[in-house]
């Protein structure tokens, strides 16, 4: 559906604003605006109804909505005095006021994207993977199971909306389908989507039983399931679980399908999408050629498409990356990159969980715990299902000296992500929460763990060298500092400390004495 007012058209399926043929930059938020205004132009649209359509209902404050009117105000070359488009009706609310053509399909030159089109042009038309979740079978003629099959789906749309890097379809038009009565091929020609989400509910007794799929529309492949049986009387726990282990699910095995197609493509045809999931592949792997090789698919995907906020933040994470590490010998050119990519990200989505968390992190960079606390927070606060920005929280507070909160903090991370390509980054949070509170000998089992988890690195090592060491266990700490120095011979404190900036004087005197003695100065 195509939107046209004046010079400009909105193209509802491709999420586009434009003045004749040029794309109009404007913020997500805006364009929903618009879009919401344009669709409900026969009323007054009041203020609480706008909170609800873009912030689902989360409380913001009355400034962020004058924000956003204005960004759609100056995307349609309109004004608050002059209100050519968006009428306001002080202390009631806007209206929609221009001039609307008879909405219709995009003509052949445009590229039809609404519902009639052949299927691969309607998937084709959005570079965001997209998700269909239907309301779950019906196992039995229990009410109570009626009731969840369609109250746990919805539960799922209103949280994987949050995830701004997927297209997640309406209630409205995913309910049309049942699991058992509509197939894969005609959800994805009547849906365009190229994931489902399906599932079933059967009471067993007292106890309910509800299983999960997520497959893959193009040809049905089952790319994550799982079964979750509670007693009735805790179905409220259930559902929370299930609502946390789909979003791991889809933030984690959507992005994994999505790269392995990507690998298929020669490199000329790899889209936008794809080559942002290729420099995912690399980002997750702590070494400085694979780091090398992310930022090359980062810049590539934004040269393709320079509004993609995810990429500016994934390229933030990047930059991060080789400040932290110390990869190169110009630290302050890496920190200024990725406070520079997180701001660009924040700039063209400032509602996406992942720019928010990669400006918290850029601002670690530079010793500013307090303001990454405050975007980190915004950032769960945005998704509270997301293991990676509840992770960092808990690092940013554990360095802060507030073990106990970090402490929990990263047990809620893993809890949520148990397979998390950071795991090791949450298991090495606790076990210095516990060393912070002179648990040595747990905190070193801790460490541990996180030091022979997939992914660990040479500054996880050389926590594992002080842990080992404080906990009165010499011959591991000093096995520890052997793989270490074999691993990163120039690793000195100065780097250290630079990437874990300890707020506990004492505390830090104490990991420094014990890295000493075992010959990292």
């Amino acid at each position: 559906m195509i939107y046209r007012f004046g010079a400009f058209s909105l193209d509802k399926a491709r999420q586009e604003l434009r003045r004749g043929d040029a794309l109009v930059e404007a913020e997500p938020l805006a364009l929903a605006l618009i879009q919401h205004l344009i669709e409900h132009r026969d009323r007054l649209v009041g203020k609480d109804e706008l909170f609800d359509v873009l912030w689902d209902g989360r409380a913001v404050s009355d400034a962020a909505l004058s924000t956003c009117i204005k960004s759609a105000r100056r995307a349609v070359d309109d004004s608050g005095t002059l209100q050519a488009a968006i009428k306001t009706v002080h202390g009631k609310g806007l209206r929609w006021v221009a001039q609307l053509e008879t909405p219709g399909p995009a003509t052949t030159q445009e590229r039809q994207t609404d519902l009639d089109q052949p299927e691969e042009e309607w998937i084709a038309a959005s570079r965001r993977p997209s998700l269909a979740i239907l309301p779950f079978d019906i196992l039995g003629g229990d009410m109570t199971a009626a009731t969840l099959s369609e109250a746990i789906p919805h539960e799922l749309i209103a949280a994987i909306s949050r995830l701004r890097w997927i297209s997640v379809i309406a209630r409205g038009s995913s309910f049309r389908f049942r699991s058992g009565n509509g197939n894969l091929v005609e959800i994805r020609q009547k849906l365009g989507v190229r994931y489902c989400l399906t599932g079933s509910v059967e009471m067993i007794g007292r106890q309910v039983c509800i299983s999960v799929e997520l497959a893959e529309t193009s040809d049905g492949q089952v790319i994550w399931a799982e079964r979750f049986q509670s007693p009735l009387e805790e179905v409220h726990q259930i559902r929370e679980t299930i609502v946390a282990q789909v979003i791991f699910a889809v933030e984690m095995q959507i992005p994994l399908s999505e790269a392995a197609k990507a690998r298929l493509q020669s490199p000329e045809n790899i889209d936008v999408w794809a080559t942002y999931h290729l420099g995912l592949q690399s980002l997750y792997r702590f070494d400085q050629s694979d780091n090398a090789r992310a930022i090359a698919m980062f810049e590539k995907a934004i040269a393709l498409d320079p509004g993609f906020a995810r990429a500016h933040a994934a390229l933030s994470f990047a930059h991060f990356k080789t400040a932290f590490m110390h990869y190169g010998t110009n630290r302050d050119v890496a920190v200024n990159a990725a406070r520079g990519s997180a701001e660009r990200g924040i700039e063209l989505d400032p509602m996406d969980p992942f720019t928010n968390f990669n400006m918290g992190r850029s601002l670690w960079l530079v010793d500013d715990l307090t303001g990454a606390q405050s975007w980190l927070g915004r950032a769960t606060s945005l998704s509270p299902s997301f293991a990676q920005g509840l992770y960092a929280r808990a690092w940013t507070e554990t360095v802060s000296g507030a073990s106990d909160t970090g402490r929990r903090l990263s047990d809620e991370a893993r809890a949520l992500s148990p397979l998390d390509p950071m795991l090791y980054a949450m298991l090495g949070t606790r076990a210095i929460s516990l060393s912070q509170q002179n648990r040595d000998y747990e905190a070193a089992k801790w460490i541990e763990r996180s030091a022979n988890a997939p992914g660990s690195h040479y500054l996880i090592k050389a926590i594992a060298v002080a842990l080992n060491d404080m906990a009165g266990k010499p011959g591991e700490a000093a096995s520890w500092a052997e793989r270490l120095l074999q691993q990163r011979q120039d690793i000195t404190q100065a780097q250290f400390f630079r990437s874990f900036p300890f707020r506990d004087d004492t505390y830090r005197a104490r990991m420094a004495e014990a890295l000493r003695r075992h010959g990292i100065e």
